[in-house]
């Protein structure tokens, strides 16, 4: 690719990540607090692009820009074009490079959906360790994530929770013996390594539940703990008194 479509390429990827960036299509891909990072990726690629289209357009003048006396530079001129190789020409690159231009078409026209439940069931539980367990707030229901119930639950063994009404959102997934999960998928970075967290259901339980349906779920800890078969990972139970539908949040990971 000649230089002005390096530079078309550059700008198209940082026009992209400016706009996952500005909206909320950046969540499906990286955790919240990249958000800075990924639009400065985004100003310094558009930065690039203006950089390379300018250098290009103003280097023909300077290698054409001679005085109006510049005898010298017109012989030379002459002489490199009457010595010019009989079999020079323009090299010609492959079409084929302008395909980089499609991942990038494809970030900005198709959102992809956030990983759910088929990705839940091949991938082991992964239950974040807390550094501590300081008091939860006062007022029931306690609105909480995931993963922080789960870390209560299997290494505070429920302490900090007894008494406490907790409120999770999250989409069902089923295992394997049929025990339907409230799963929330946790990123360290990235989309990439996303791991579920599971909590099973037990108690007034909604009796058809639709894998992937997004839930809100209303209850109170329970020491009943299971194994995920994939990796033996600690499951921790919800006993639930309150379940209803909800839409998928804007942010669908949790971090």
């Amino acid at each position: 690719m000649n230089r002005e479509a390096q530079a078309a390429v550059l700008l198209l990827t940082g026009v992209a990540l400016l706009h996952a960036g500005l909206s909320d299509l950046y969540l499906r891909y990286v955790k919240a607090g990249l958000q800075p990072l990924l639009l400065a990726a985004g100003a310094v690629l558009v930065a690039a692009a203006l950089a390379t289209v300018w250098y290009e357009l103003r280097g023909p003048r300077r290698r054409t820009g001679q005085g109006p006396g510049d005898k010298h530079g017109d012989t030379h001129d002459a002489h490199d074009a009457g010595h010019a190789h009989p079999h020079a020409h323009a090299h010609h690159e492959p079409k084929v490079a302008w395909l980089l231009v499609l991942p990038v078409l494809a970030l900005v026209l198709v959102a992809p959906p956030a990983l759910g439940s088929y990705s839940a069931a091949r991938t082991g539980t992964s239950v974040p360790r807390p550094f501590g367990f300081p008091a939860l707030p006062a007022g029931d229901p306690l609105r909480m994530e995931t993963g922080d119930y789960a870390g209560r639950a299997v290494y505070d063994r429920g302490r900090s929770l007894s008494g406490r009404q907790v409120t999770l959102t999250g989409f069902v997934s089923i295992g394997r013996d049929g025990t339907p999960y409230l799963t929330r998928m946790v990123l360290n970075c990235c989309a990439a390594d996303a791991r579920p967290v599971k909590i099973g259901l037990t108690g007034q339980v909604p009796p058809v539940l639709r894998p992937d349906a997004w839930l809100e779920v209303t209850g109170t800890y329970t020491p009943r703990r299971a194994k995920d078969p994939v990796n033996d990972g600690p499951v921790p139970f919800l006993d639930v008194s309150r379940a209803r539908p909800v839409r998928e949040p804007a942010e669908p990971y949790e971090g």
